[in-house]
């Protein structure tokens, strides 16, 4: 693999402009202002054809000062419209940069008849062509867009670390922070003006579509990974890299695989953030789909056992010995596969002992089954004093309920039965285990 200074300076721009996006776009996901992002990006298409049509230029600062103030015009407009419209947050970010897209995009082409602009480089960037565009700094020939991208990255980084105490509570409650003699206002608006100018600045390098990835995507992805604002600003700056990086690399090499000779390295960029994101969610401890449905399973896999448990304790109760298993499936509700599983591990756990064709409980089994006796007659009493019906009609609901079983609601339960002894059916509700 050639390594070129050309792949130096495109991985470069696009480290800087995902970086940017992604300190930002922390504190989009954590308002619920995901969509802000994508408003502004839109929104301001406007100020870049405006400066255009006054410039004749791609290259000036006019159309860079002209679609940041676009940009704090849309969250002005989004704020005083979800205020004083009484409208939806989401459905008022909506109006203004729909307005403002159509608006910007009747603008620029108009603007590409009479100046050298490519509307595709604006919705798409073209930061394979930033070393066209060579400005010298301390004797070197750097590409304009690395001297951008890195200003507006160190003011970023600045501005998220020399308030990130006011950003940490101004994003997670305006009130409280107010009350503490913090202007939200300021701090939100600031933010949004910083959007803007991200967003503009990484216009030529990724375009005005592909930003918007940059700026949620890393921010999601690291909010499934933690709870702590720290934390998942550092984990999104850690994906925002691995992203351009493998991005540009993808966008190289990969296409030969498939019989094309390369593509467009902001597309794969945003591609990769896309499949970053779509492995932590199914990958993610805490939230991800693995967990959920190996929670799912470990949770029903307790449920089952606590049914064996509860049939056992039952049929002892009767015959003061134990349950056959053939018993015990006249009454269990679970797949027959289930029950030899759960059967296996009860033993192992030395809850349930098997004496001949019997499965009797041990003393940490009959532990475990008096509580879930407890909570189900307990559940049984309530339902019976409550809805005032037979027994049948909420005795499987108990059978539901039994399962949560935690001692503050078995005391309130208690509490709130005039005879807590015995339930609807006439059997002893058990006592509590006493530590």
């Amino acid at each position: 693999m050639e390594w070129t200074t050309l792949d130096f300076w495109i991985i470069s721009a696009g480290i800087l402009a995902s970086l940017s996006c992604a300190l930002l776009g922390n504190f989009l996901i954590l308002k619920r202002m995901s969509m802000m992002g994508d408003a502004i990006s839109h929104s301001v298409l406007p100020g870049l054809a405006i400066a255009f049509f006054l410039t004749s230029s791609k290259a000036s600062f006019s159309m860079f000062l002209g679609a940041a103030v676009l940009g704090v015009i849309t969250s002005v407009l989004t704020q005083w419209i979800h205020k004083h419209g009484n409208v939806d947050q989401g459905a008022s970010m909506g109006v203004v940069f729909t307005i403002l897209f159509a608006i910007g995009l009747v603008l620029i082409v108009q603007a590409a008849d009479s100046v050298d602009l490519d509307p595709g480089c604006v919705l798409y960037g073209a930061v394979e062509y930033i070393v066209l565009d060579m400005v010298t700094f301390s004797g070197y020939e750097i590409p304009r867009a690395i001297v951008v991208l890195t200003i507006v990255f160190l003011l970023n980084s600045c501005f998220v670390f020399l308030f990130f105490k006011e950003l940490k509570i101004t994003t997670f409650d305006n009130q409280y922070a107010t009350s503490l003699g913090f202007n939200s206002d300021f701090m939100h608006y600031t933010l949004m003006a910083l959007v803007a100018l991200t967003v503009v600045a990484s216009f030529e390098s990724v375009g005005s579509i592909i930003v918007i990835a940059m700026l949620i995507v890393p921010g999601a992805s690291a909010y499934l990974l933690t709870d702590r604002l720290s934390v998942m600003i550092l984990f999104s700056m850690v994906f925002a890299i691995l992203s351009a990086v493998l991005g540009h690399f993808s966008a190289v090499y990969l296409p030969p695989f498939f019989g094309f000779p390369d593509t467009n390295t902001s597309g794969m960029i945003a591609t990769l953030s896309g499949i970053i994101f779509f492995v932590i969610v199914v990958i993610s401890p805490r939230y991800g789909l693995f967990s959920k449905i190996l929670n799912k399973m470990i949770t029903r896999f307790r449920i089952v056992q606590e049914d064996v448990l509860s049939i056992i304790y039952r049929s002892k109760e009767e015959n003061e010995i134990g349950a056959t298993k053939e018993h015990i499936l006249l009454y269990f509700i679970h797949h027959r596969l289930w029950l030899s599983i759960a059967m296996k591990f009860l033993e192992f756990k030395k809850k349930v002992n098997r004496q001949g064709k019997v499965y009797v409980l041990t003393a940490i089994g009959n532990s475990e089954s008096i509580t879930l006796m407890r909570s189900h007659r307990l559940w049984e009493s309530y339902l019976s004093t409550e809805i005032r019906a037979p027994l049948s009609h909420f005795h499987d609901t108990a059978d539901r309920l039994e399962h949560i079983h935690d001692p503050e609601i078995q005391k309130n339960l208690d509490l709130e039965l005039p005879d807590s002894e015995f339930d609807p059916s006439g059997k002893k509700i058990p006592p509590e285990l006493k530590d």
